[in-house]
């Protein structure tokens, strides 16, 4: 009886010292991916009213909100750091200003460049990971989710993106490679940065 009490206790020892962190799991590598900064971080569509070039105005992004009527433009002289011709002075509709007025910044009153968060991404799921050491290569599929009217225009499709990450296994457990490294493998900003079409 006093030995199996004693072998009961070193196994109950043995499971606390193996945290859950201890194996890269898919479950695990996707709570790491999601709960990043990087992940996290909201996408900002930056919006310029005034006088913008031809190439600004006939972008895609710009061709959704004139085709969602958000925003008009007149054509006008180009100023003397805008070139080639033409130029186009872009302006929010009233319909435009209905839909922007909540989503742009107090602070932004005025200006004529600013910031709308429009998507998150969100994470579809690990689909695959390779292990070596104490690294491990992470691949992975996401896409955009709108956070407004101006994202579900913009982010219309259901694309989805496939990444790769690298992990290490430190002595607390698996970690995302964050920053700048010296090694080649990418940080999860540069694997999102760098993110393709899925297939």
């Amino acid at each position: 009886m006093r030995k199996s009490q004693v072998v009961a206790a070193l196994f109950l020892v043995y499971l606390t010292a193996c945290s859950p962190r201890d194996f890269l799991t898919r479950r695990l590598a996707a709570d790491l991916i999601a709960g990043s900064e990087a992940f996290k971080s909201p996408q900002q569509f930056w919006l310029r009213t005034g006088i913008v070039s031809n190439k600004d105005y006939l972008s895609p992004d710009y061709l959704v909100l004139q085709r969602h009527g958000w925003i008009t433009g007149a054509n006008v002289p180009c100023t003397p750091n805008l070139v080639p011709p033409p130029c186009w002075d872009v302006a929010l509709t009233p319909l435009g200003v209905d839909t922007l007025r909540d989503l742009i910044p107090s602070d932004a009153a005025g200006r004529q460049y600013f910031g709308i968060p429009v998507a998150r991404r969100q994470l579809l799921g690990i689909t695959g990971i390779s292990k070596k050491d104490n690294a491990a290569d992470v691949d992975f599929q996401w896409r955009w989710a709108p956070l407004n009217e101006v994202g579900a225009a913009l982010y219309a499709g259901d694309v989805q993106f496939n990444s790769a990450v690298v992990f290490r296994h430190y002595d607390d457990g698996w970690r995302l490679t964050e920053g700048n490294s010296p090694r080649s493998s990418p940080s999860l900003d540069d694997a999102l940065k760098n993110a393709l079409p899925a297939q």
